[in-house]
């Protein structure tokens, strides 16, 4: 007896059907603004990467809807547009939360504690790397190295940062989250969900009061090249001679007294949520108050 390829679970490669199209509504509010993106460009195809945030911002991923949207206004085919879809990590293929926790597992981050982070919050949420939680409120995920080494562990929350980080702070960090408690980033624009950033990341301006005057920097070890460049420090001496000789001290060596107000890195001093915090001596692994 035989059975049929139906039966078997065998595709037979039949080609999905055309995209379903956005209501009408919704297609002539994102082609107003569609317009106004690619008018930014010399080349339309220029404008694909803020499309595409376009339309990541009206569903929360980029759909095959979004993509097919991206190739009739570009005059591309969705071959192409898929291509640029994949490629880029920030673009979601599926449904996400409102906020996606990304915590950065590269080298310095890592061994200052953001593995041990990454396993507690999955531990925590009952999710896995790109998960999202059954209220759909969090998405988590490991991260590449965002340039904030001088912050380490560093956890992000729809690209705003959240320094100095440990598993106990981590964890109250996604309770907030899911509870819709105000959460405040140590850095830069206030928090905002995922479809409002990526609607940002399109190029639109951020309307929110006091969002686009809202600071941050690097921390002050990153900034040692800039100041020796503009002579602004002579380069003190790290390393001790082998041979134990005294320590050869510069004479002119300008000392850089941060003011209260700088956001000093774990590296430079520590913080309360900081794996050097001597409250917790064992380090970024350790539970805090658990």
């Amino acid at each position: 007896m035989t059975t049929s390829s139906s039966e078997r679970g065998v595709s037979l490669g039949m080609p999905e059907l055309p995209a379903p199209g956005y209501p009408d509504d919704v297609r002539a509010r994102l082609e107003a603004d569609a317009h106004e993106i690619i008018a930014r460009y010399p080349d339309s195809r220029s404008a694909l990467l803020p499309l595409l945030h376009l339309v990541q911002s009206q569903e929360g991923h980029v759909t095959r809807t979004g993509m097919q949207f991206c190739a009739d206004m570009l005059d591309l085919t969705t071959a192409e547009v898929t291509a640029v879809a994949t490629f880029y990590t920030m673009y979601r293929r599926r449904p996400s939360g409102d906020y996606q926790v990304g915590v950065c597992t590269n080298t310095l981050c890592a061994v200052m504690g953001g593995d041990a982070i990454f396993e507690t919050l999955q531990e925590h949420l009952g999710v896995g790397n790109g998960e999202t939680t059954d209220d759909g409120k969090v998405t988590l995920e490991h991260i590449e190295c965002n340039a904030a080494c001088d912050f380490a562990p560093v956890v992000m929350v729809n690209w705003e940062f959240f320094d100095n980080q440990t598993p106990g702070s981590a964890k109250r960090l996604v309770d907030d989250l899911r509870a819709g408690r105000p959460v405040e980033p140590t850095r830069g624009a206030p928090l905002c969900t995922f479809k409002e950033t990526a609607r940002i990341l399109a190029g639109f301006p951020d309307e929110r009061d006091g969002a686009v005057e809202a600071g941050g920097s690097a921390g002050p070890a990153s900034l040692v090249g800039l100041r020796l460049a503009r002579g602004e420090a002579a380069p003190a001496r790290v390393v001790h001679p082998r041979d134990g000789g005294p320590h050869e001290e510069p004479q002119d060596r300008v000392v850089h007294e941060p003011s209260p107000a700088e956001h000093l890195s774990s590296h430079d001093a520590p913080q309360d949520t900081s794996a050097s915090d001597p409250a917790h001596p064992a380090g970024p692994t350790a539970e805090e108050g658990e």
